[in-house]
């Protein structure tokens, strides 16, 4: 299936497929910064919309943003995954005009499970959140094998 590719030429093709394909992360304007297999690091910057009563950036889009870096990190073989089960820890405030970067990290692997985690950032590199996702594989591919071998 990877006769021409590495795993990390696969890992960047299955992640920009998917974020090609990813209306919602995009809408949010989170950008896909970097894949490999395993991994991913996606940035937003919180803008007005997405703050709630107390002019905080509202959990939910930082959970998005979380889970989008989750997605793309555990697809990145080739084997369409979905989340099984995600929680996060806010651990500070983010306020409009931060730029927030998370980055995932595949801790476990194995079967048709894995484990990851995402941790998010602002840019003066304070942490904001903590981020666990449980993955389930699923049947199918991600890449046609035409793709793939190109």
């Amino acid at each position: 299936m990877t006769n021409h590719l590495t795993q990390e030429q696969l890992a960047e093709r299955c992640a920009q497929a998917l974020y090609e394909r990813d209306v919602a992360t995009q809408h949010l304007g989170i950008e896909l910064l970097y894949a490999a297999p395993g991994q991913s690091k996606v940035r937003m910057t919180v803008q007005d919309f997405m703050l709630q009563g107390h002019k905080t950036c509202h959990g939910g889009y930082m959970f998005t943003l979380a889970d989008s870096a989750f997605a793309f990190a555990c697809n990145t073989y080739n084997q369409p995954t979905v989340a099984l089960g995600c929680s996060i820890d806010y651990v500070a405030p983010a306020l409009e005009g931060d730029v927030l970067t998370a980055r995932c990290q595949e801790k476990s692997r194995g079967g048709r499970t894995g484990n990851y985690d995402v941790e998010i950032y602002n840019q003066q590199d304070q942490l904001i959140a903590i981020f666990h996702g449980k993955s389930y594989r699923i049947k199918g591919e991600i890449l046609s094998q035409e793709n793939v071998n190109d």
